[in-house]
């Protein structure tokens, strides 16, 4: 009978490992595509877009058309702007409103909490005509101010719903014992309880980072200028309506995901860590 149930656990096992490790090769299936095919010609990459590159047919034609025909530092730039000062904004922001709904019970307290969950589930996106009028009128059409208020804004429902899970779970005799010695509550946030909760902020930072580099649609739509243009946008410039440089473009997207990576990589175990407390609680 046990030998029956631990033969069990190990085909369960090898199932379940199996299924990760088939949707592990799904997801990086497209990702491994663009980086091997922005090594080939333009012939190798429609003749045989699965095969490796070889030492007769590799070529860095696509990066060398990119970095002379395109402004690839200041895209680069652009979207390092963007990215950074949002996700600054939204883990700011976001943990402030998250102590004060987790520690504070206030009137519309539960009301605040489930506006914020409906703005998880609408998407921005449906807004892209209002935002446009408001950025206009404002006079932030065509600047990186108005990509950064609307990612932040983006981000904030997730940011604040995450982080307060989170926060209830800091001990009330740790806070109460910094209030007792005089600590003020914003010292208390950011000294004693943002420590205790940096899985949390990783995974926002994770989950919310790579929407915002990633993002085509606002970028086109509120900042199009060659000035403002984020990696994606200047990657779409190698798209013709006649003739596509799909060299530059397999090029170029390979050059935006690395940052990612690398981001990811330096995330990666703090991301771990606050799913893995996630699904605990």
């Amino acid at each position: 009978m046990t030998q029956r149930i631990a033969r069990r656990f190990q085909i369960s096992t090898l199932a379940a490992h199996l299924v990760l490790i088939g949707f592990t090769l799904l997801a990086l299936a497209p990702t491994l595509l663009v980086i091997m095919n922005s090594f080939k010609p333009r012939k190798e990459i429609f003749g045989a877009p699965l095969a490796l590159p070889s030492f007769e047919t590799i070529t860095l034609i696509g990066y060398d058309t990119v970095l002379k025909r395109g402004d690839i530092l200041h895209y680069f730039q652009n979207s390092l702007i963007v990215t950074v000062c949002a996700l600054f904004f939204i883990i700011l922001f976001g943990a402030m409103a998250a102590f004060a709904l987790s520690e504070y019970r206030f009137p519309g307290n539960r009301l605040i909490g489930l506006f914020l969950v409906m703005g998880i589930m609408v998407p921005i996106r449906l807004g892209t005509v209002g935002i446009l009028k408001m950025m206009v009128s404002l006079g932030l059409a065509n600047t990186l101010f108005a990509l950064i208020l609307v990612y932040t804004a983006q981000g904030l429902p997730m940011a604040v719903f995450v982080m307060s899970e989170f926060m209830r779970q800091v001990s009330d005799d740790l806070k109460n014992a910094a209030r007792v010695d005089g600590l003020s509550e914003y010292t208390i946030l950011f000294r004693l309880v943002l420590p205790v909760v940096r899985p949390a902020i990783a995974t926002i930072a994770v989950f919310t980072m790579v929407p915002i580099w990633n993002d085509l649609w606002f970028p086109l739509v509120l900042a199009p200028g060659e000035s403002t243009r984020t990696m994606t946008l200047g990657a779409q410039s190698f798209i013709g309506q006649f003739i596509t440089d799909w060299n530059a473009v397999l090029a170029a997207l390979t050059l935006a995901i690395v940052p990612m990576l690398i981001l990811y990589l330096m995330f990666s175990r703090q991301l771990i860590r606050g799913i893995t407390a996630g699904a605990v609680k």
